[in-house]
């Protein structure tokens, strides 16, 4: 830790970190229904959000639950965080060099790069990363990044091995704020002490990040390129009937099962799927949440029309190789999706803004080929393909204008 912590160190107070803080305006869980005219939610087409920062002559403030409202005399120059949808939002805020951590860089950081290739002047120095969950989330390895915030939530804090509501409360004041929210990403419920805690979409949770950045003019201006982009999608969407029938799904690593997920219920983990409205062919299996495991028997019972491998560009799996398990066996050789050649890789649920807008865009393609445009072939640890200029489902160069303006 810094020698001067005591005079210097701090530049911000937590204004509120006590569970269950009342936010105003505030989505909640029946926000993010289903339209069945044609599959979008108003988190899909939202437009910028009402601004939640607040500025004084003392600093600025941003508020999410459960944190409440945290004020800053400062803007944060080191971030510690956990999953890499908060790094992404950084990295679209311009304050990317700010973050010390992500969760298995070596996944998540060339999984990112794959689409800031194709943004001109922006990349990210993954390497210099620490991994936050290596060694389990330990209370030491947060006074050694020694943050001025956290972009992390602190229920989901609580529920870590050695951690408590003291545990939290003595973070947040000796080194810096929490200021993130985990549980919107599914919508399961927090853990006990957090009876107010309130849900978002991926896009009003990079409202509130930007606030902390004060950064809520490159958030509108990204928040504009995303409705421009699901609204030119949902548009031009077939009749729900003539839609195809998908699976977001991972084939394990015994080649037996699946882990299969959900497309179009709430939650920021399907801020890609849910806008695509395309019709779950999973949809009446109840997991208890937004996942489940079955197996080939069950996976051909419901012989969807595209497979969308999920986490199939990052380095971890291989398509290839998941295609020719899927053909090689006797059960998965018979499903259509292998049959039509209509097994894609799908990117990572821990997605961000950046993230956000190239995976919509991929599956759009995907899923709709007669309609956006065929998806490129893509080889293993390649960048996201290169999609001319004319078949873009959005601007590139407005996107790094942005952000790196």
């Amino acid at each position: 830790m810094a020698d001067d912590r005591s005079s210097t160190r701090r530049r911000f107070v937590a204004s509120s970190i006590a569970a269950g803080t009342a936010l105003a305006g505030c989505a909640g869980s029946d926000a993010t229904e289903a339209d069945e005219s044609d599959g979008s939610t108003p988190d899909d087409t939202a437009r910028p959000r009402t601004q939640t920062e607040s500025t004084t002559d003392a600093g600025h403030t941003a508020t999410l639950s459960p944190a409440g409202t945290v004020s800053f005399d400062a803007v944060p120059e080191t971030v510690f965080t956990v999953y890499p949808q908060y790094l992404d939002m950084a990295v679209a805020l311009g304050h990317g060099d700010a973050v010390q951590s992500v969760y298995v860089p070596e996944m998540s950081g060339p999984t990112m790069n794959h689409y800031y290739h194709h943004l001109d002047g922006v990349s990210l120095d993954w390497e210099r990363l620490s991994d936050p969950l290596s060694d389990g989330f330990s209370k030491e390895r947060l006074y050694t990044h020694d943050a001025d915030v956290h972009l992390t939530d602190p229920a989901w804090v609580t529920t870590q091995d050695n951690w408590g509501a003291d545990d939290v409360d003595e973070v947040a004041t000796q080194l810096g704020p929490w200021f993130g929210n985990f549980y919107s990403g599914t919508h399961d419920q927090p853990p006990e002490g957090y009876d107010d805690y309130q849900y978002y979409d991926l896009w009003e949770l990079f409202g509130a990040v930007a606030d902390v950045f004060r950064e809520r003019e490159r958030y509108e201006a990204l928040a504009a390129v995303h409705a421009d982009l699901v609204e030119r999608i949902q548009s031009q969407l077939p009749p729900v009937e003539d839609r195809p029938t998908a699976v977001r799904a991972t084939l394990s690593g015994d080649g037996e099962t699946f882990w299969t997920y959900h497309l179009n219920e709430p939650g920021y983990w399907l801020a890609d799927t849910r806008p695509l409205g395309a019709n779950d062919a999973f949809a009446d299996q109840d997991w208890g949440g937004l996942w489940g495991t079955v197996d080939y028997e069950t996976m051909l019972e419901a012989d969807p029309d595209v497979f969308l491998h999920l986490w199939g560009m990052t380095p971890n799996y291989s398509i290839t190789d998941t295609r020719t398990r899927l053909e090689d066996s006797a059960s998965g050789s018979r499903l259509s999706a292998v049959e039509n050649d209509r097994v894609y890789p799908a990117g990572m649920r821990y997605q961000g803004p950046i993230m956000n807008l190239f995976q919509i865009e991929m599956g759009a393609k995907q899923l709709y080929p007669e309609i956006f445009g065929e998806w490129p072939a893509y080889t293993d640890g390649e960048h996201y393909p290169e999609i001319h200029e004319g078949e873009r489902l959005f601007d590139r160069q407005r996107v790094a204008e942005i952000v790196t303006r």
